[in-house]
């Protein structure tokens, strides 16, 4: 009785489903051990900090063993399942891992042909670095960490030895870490790492962070209340009365990003209430259109249509902010965002290139972008290159709220309910359906001026819709 070597087992890696992305949570596992896959079927569901994606194998064989269970966060580029390939076919190994293999007598097959084949560092965006440590869980409470030979290399510099400490290495932190540290004011050089090969942790800068607790005097020590046991009692609640949620993936992102958005970005926000009675007459009359048959027609369409309207006659509102080259890009393109809410949180999809599209064009977009959002398919480039965003607080029966602008983008429109109100028209007080639109801008790139002008723009088409026609 034969015996399957371990050259024919294939480990597939959690791969980057989006660009700069270091870590997905597995959601669901679709097989188990024993089960046989073939190319190209999907084998489980990761939930990034972008979306919620399927993964497909990219051989046939027969799954030999799951490596995470469900709910786990697992690093890019980490192994989360062997497969034992069809027929016991051995895969080409890259170089380090045949180096550590013993030799075989015979050569090894090439890759499958739907393998992605090495090459060298994976793809990230800037700020970011490929992963170079394994899956981590949550430590423990109570766990001691060891400090590994690099982290003692470096404390070593900190204690003064020579004058080596000048030219000591950077220390190893990914970049949420550092900015991190950089917004507790802990210096990154002067922590101890606890992560695998001398990373540096957000654990070990908040305790850098936190000030050392004095040392009790002989007195205090001999009493016998201790300060330390109320402890426990404060993070016990009733699990009858209340539920704790995780906070990860879509929704961690969300927050992660509005608050960076916040507290980065000068935001101002300017009102104005109009009669758009006009143009929910016209929502009616397209529903009807034959060109418009079978697409969806509503407010939030003409809105869409305004506000790029609003966009190309004011083309500086389009725009974002480098920081570090301290300079204004102007998009001579559109990516119009669209903010939906789903179960799994808000996430902001947007429309590629919507300046160019005709406006059945735009209710097709725009129709494909709302179902793929309830679904929970989005998928990660959908939601990047955004350059301004709509979002419409109106259905759930909000008269308009102050929003928060999508990061890196330099204006987002909100709008409010459509709801029948008394209005002076032509002199007389009449039932007129009126809403309230709010803009918020980047104030360091956008002056009351420019987002005055482009509020008024899309104010005044809502009002008149057949300006689509003439400022167009």
């Amino acid at each position: 009785m034969t015996t399957m070597t371990e050259a024919s087992v294939r480990e597939f890696k959690m791969p980057d489903v989006g660009e700069g992305l270091t870590e997905a949570e597995i959601l669901k596992w679709y097989v188990k051990p024993g089960d046989t896959v073939t190319d190209g079927q999907v084998v489980c569901e990761v939930e990034t900090a972008k979306a919620a994606v399927e993964l497909p194998i990219p051989y046939d064989g027969v799954v030999r063993e799951l490596h995470f269970p469900e709910g786990t966060t697992v690093d890019v580029g980490t192994p989360i399942i062997a497969v034992a390939l069809a027929g016991g076919a051995a895969p080409q190994e890259p170089a380090e891992q045949s180096a550590a293999a013993p030799a075989a007598p015979q050569a090894a097959p090439a890759q499958p042909k739907d393998e992605p084949k090495p090459q060298g560092r994976q793809p990230v965006l800037v700020g970011y670095g490929v992963a170079t440590s394994s899956t981590r869980r949550r430590p423990r409470k109570g766990t001691e960490a060891t400090v590994p030979a690099p982290a003692q290399a470096v404390q070593a510099e900190l204690n003064g030895h020579g004058g080596a400490v000048a030219e000591r290495p950077r220390p190893l932190a990914k970049p949420p870490v550092r900015k991190l540290a950089k917004d507790l004011g802990v210096d990154l050089a002067a922590i101890i790492p606890s992560g695998p090969d001398g990373i540096i942790t957000r654990e070990d800068v908040h305790a850098a962070a936190t000030p050392p607790t004095a040392e009790p005097t002989a007195p205090v020590a001999a009493a016998p209340a201790a300060p330390a046991v109320p402890a426990p009692v404060a993070s016990s609640y009733d699990t009858a009365r209340e539920t704790r949620i995780p906070v990860k993936g879509v929704r961690k992102a969300t927050a992660q990003a509005m608050v960076g958005s916040a507290f980065t970005a000068p935001h101002v926000t300017e009102f104005v209430t109009v009669d758009v009675t006009r143009t929910m007459k016209l929502v009616e009359e397209l529903k009807q259109d034959k060109e418009m048959q079978g697409l969806r027609v509503n407010p939030l369409l003409l809105i869409a249509k305004a506000l790029l309207v609003a966009i190309k006659r004011n083309p500086d509102i389009n725009a974002s902010w480098d920081e570090a080259n301290q300079e204004i890009v102007r998009k001579h393109y559109v990516n119009l965002g669209i903010a939906a809410a789903t179960p799994r949180g808000l996430i902001v999809p947007n429309i590629k290139d919507a300046q160019d599209k005709t406006l059945p064009q735009l209710a097709q977009a725009l129709g494909q972008l709302v179902s793929t959002a309830r679904e929970g398919k989005t998928s990660p480039a959908a939601m990047q290159g955004g350059t301004v965003t709509i979002t419409n607080v109106g259905v759930f029966g909000v008269d308009t709220g102050t929003p928060i602008l999508n990061p890196g983008e330099s204006a987002i429109l909100a709008v409010g309910a459509i709801k029948l109100q008394p209005w002076v028209h032509k002199g007389k007080v009449k039932p007129r359906q009126v809403t309230t639109l709010a803009l918020s801008f980047d104030h360091r790139l956008v002056d009351g001026e420019l987002g005055s002008k482009v509020l008024a723009d899309v104010a005044a088409i809502l009002e008149q819709p057949k300006r689509l026609i003439t400022w167009a």
